[in-house]
């Protein structure tokens, strides 16, 4: 068996690689795809084999793929684009015949009607279409991702997490550390073929319980600020995001309302045998490495 891992070079892709050298997969048994040496020159030295390819350049992927590979294909992040960059990685695991193709999507999958979710579900029909033994890792969103506890200084500073999600709409989410620890037991085990895993959070939070946690945590006052629709886009705009980037952010604000990445179905910490980390816990974290 052999795993290759593409974006593997971004947050997700090294922790997962990360979890499956601690459980004891061989270094060499793994294949990093990165864009360039530079990246993956890390990973290298801990004897993990490398793929240089690019998601815009099909030719690129000739070779990456073995029948018997097991794939994890990481979303990429050019929105608008990201269609057409996993269909190069998918025609090239169909063509090799791969033993697995995981792919990393959204919360909900085909019932996601969020903006943000339209390539996630294009990608899950391609594989579909494409016959190849599949496993669906869908997941919430990250504690740790920008709009929540990476964001804390700017968060603490202006004490308030401001958003036009309306009060008292939940979101289960959980860092990335759980993710890819996920995304790793789906791929050195047996037993997750033509599955979907609606991965995220045992606990859904509201953001004035998030911004009662971070007051609990820094001593400092923060609240939840829950503006409309235009003025949430006016504001991230004003801080330079491009409208149609802002568009997709207030969308998804509008869908964590309507409770579409609410739920608990529990498929994250029965995959990785244990309870999803906390809100409290992800936040307590960021607070220490901002202190470091």
């Amino acid at each position: 068996m052999s795993i290759v891992i593409t974006g593997a070079t971004g947050q997700l892709g090294r922790l997962v690689i990360a979890d499956l050298l601690a459980a004891g997969v061989p270094a060499d048994g793994i294949t990093a795809v990165a864009r360039s040496q530079e990246k993956a020159a890390d990973l290298v030295e801990q004897g993990i084999r490398s793929h240089l390819a690019d998601y815009d350049r099909p030719e690129t992927f000739a070779g990456a793929f073995r029948p018997e590979d097991r794939v994890l294909l990481i979303s990429g992040t050019d929105l608008g684009r990201r269609t057409a960059q996993h269909a190069t990685v998918i025609d090239a695991a169909k063509a090799a015949g791969v033993a697995q193709l995981a792919y990393v999507g959204v919360f909900g999958g085909p019932k996601a009607t969020f903006a943000l979710a339209d390539e996630h579900r294009e990608t899950e029909h391609l594989i579909l279409d494409s016959g190849l033994p599949y496993t669906f890792l869908r997941n919430n969103w990250y504690s740790d991702a920008w709009m929540f506890t990476d964001e804390l200084p700017r968060i603490i500073e202006r004490g308030a997490i401001t958003n036009n999600v309306a009060p008292g709409s939940r979101i289960a989410t959980a860092p990335r550390i759980d993710y890819a620890e996920a995304a790793a037991v789906v791929l050195r085990t047996d037993g997750h073929l033509d599955n979907a895993y609606e991965l995220g959070g045992d606990t859904a939070w509201t953001f004035e319980e998030f911004a009662d946690e971070v007051t609990r945590q820094s001593g400092t006052k923060v609240v939840h600020n829950s503006l409309t629709a235009a003025e949430n886009k006016a504001l991230l705009t004003g801080a330079g995001l491009p409208a149609a980037l802002a568009d997709i952010l207030v969308d998804v604000d509008d869908a964590i309302s309507k409770g579409a990445l609410a739920d608990t179905p529990g498929d994250l910490s029965r995959l990785i045998g244990r309870p999803t980390t906390p809100i409290a816990d992800t936040i307590a974290a960021a607070l220490e490495a901002t202190r470091a």
